[in-house]
């Protein structure tokens, strides 16, 4: 077999099977296994408890497929057209997504088309052990990707791609067979610390490191209990994940559009008025967010994290009658929702204050008659 000539066919079917980029490199993940262990012994993973419990198989491919001798690595991008990265954040009264969000979830499209990369390879091969990954065992996909010179680490934990930026998914094809491996790419993110002073939380606490308990995406995603007071401003109008160290990344200037349509905005988030989306019933969520990644939080976390936003928002009685309509819900939701009230309330306490400081320097008298 030339394995040489084997793996430049399969970076060729990748390519057909839409991953702009496939790397090959080995299982051999030793020395990022004392840092996962501090970042999970720093409880920096909060309640996202199967990271712990799975431990170091997490940097052990071999454990998840004996006999895996490489890793196939794959880059799919998802930036979207017509994102409106600023508009979005700059109206508060606007709900933001982000961006991977917008269309289909990706779990289920990569993983399908990793695994007729596989059945490509096995037909060619005759006999191949093989097993597709996407999100969906415990395995460092980043670190498999650096070594197989996808790109390099981030200052965020993300992979940049010179060419490409950041706005990819990532896969895994673990196989038994001694292909040869690619050269793992060098990081070039230099003195910038963009990413790390952007973030709305602090939760970037070194580099490379995120502490998930801090992290916008963690909170409006993972983490489904009450969020910490400490945060909820800091969440903007944030709904679900959030894209600030992907925004102001430099390299980020030469990501591609893709030209999937899965991953294109999904015509029922092209109206992000944050109380039209509060007030969708349970059934109303389910049935628009079919097929979406936003759909696995429920109706409840959805409605919690727009509560956040709707606190945050400028004053609004549509918004407090809209927030009214929800109470009793759950008692985790109704913490959200009276701190919302109150925070309203404030903006329109302030909102009198200065109107009536208008009226005042309009009439020129003095600021304190």
């Amino acid at each position: 077999m030339n394995y040489q000539s084997l793996a430049e066919q399969i970076k060729l079917w990748g390519n057909q099977l839409g991953f702009q980029q496939v790397g090959i490199c080995d299982i051999d993940l030793s020395l990022h296994e004392p840092e996962l262990q501090r970042w999970l012994d720093a409880g920096y993973h909060g309640e996202m408890d199967w990271m712990a419990r799975h431990g170091m198989m997490r940097a052990r491919p071999e454990e998840l497929l004996p006999g895996t001798m490489r890793v196939i690595s794959v880059r799919m991008n998802y930036l979207p057209p017509d994102a409106h990265f600023a508009t979005n954040l700059k109206d508060p009264s606007q709900a933001y997504i982000s961006r991977y969000a917008l269309g289909r979830d990706y779990h289920k499209l990569v993983r399908n088309q990793l695994k007729k990369l596989g059945q490509k390879i096995e037909q060619e091969v005759e006999k191949l052990g093989y097993r597709p990954f996407v999100d969906s065992a415990p395995i460092l996909e980043r670190p498999l990707a650096e070594k197989a010179g996808l790109g390099w680490t981030g200052k965020h934990s993300l992979i940049i791609n010179r060419d490409a930026g950041s706005w990819f998914f990532l896969g895994e094809l673990l196989v038994d067979l001694p292909l040869p491996v690619d050269t793992p790419a060098s990081n070039e993110c230099g003195k910038c610390q963009a990413c790390i002073t952007s973030c709305p939380t602090g939760a970037i606490v070194a580099d490379g490191v995120v502490d998930a308990r801090k992290c916008i995406s963690y909170l409006t995603i993972e983490y489904d209990g009450i969020i910490p007071e400490e945060f909820r401003s800091a969440i903007g109008n944030r709904i679900y994940g959030c894209d600030d160290c992907q925004l102001v990344c430099p390299w980020n200037r030469f990501s591609e559009i893709t030209q999937n349509s899965d991953f294109h905005r999904r015509q029922t988030l092209e109206d992000m008025d944050l109380a039209t989306l509060f007030l969708w019933s349970e059934e109303e969520f389910l049935k628009k967010m079919e097929g979406s990644p936003i759909r696995r939080i429920g109706h409840i976390q959805w409605l919690r994290n727009i509560a956040i936003a709707m606190g945050n928002a400028p004053f609004s009685e549509r918004i407090l009658t809209a927030l009214a309509s929800r109470k009793g819900m759950s008692t985790m939701l109704n913490d959200h929702i009276l701190w919302a009230e109150q925070q309203q309330k404030a903006h329109q306490k302030r909102n009198r204050k200065t109107e009536r400081l208008i009226r005042i320097v309009e009439k020129g008298l003095p600021r304190d008659a």
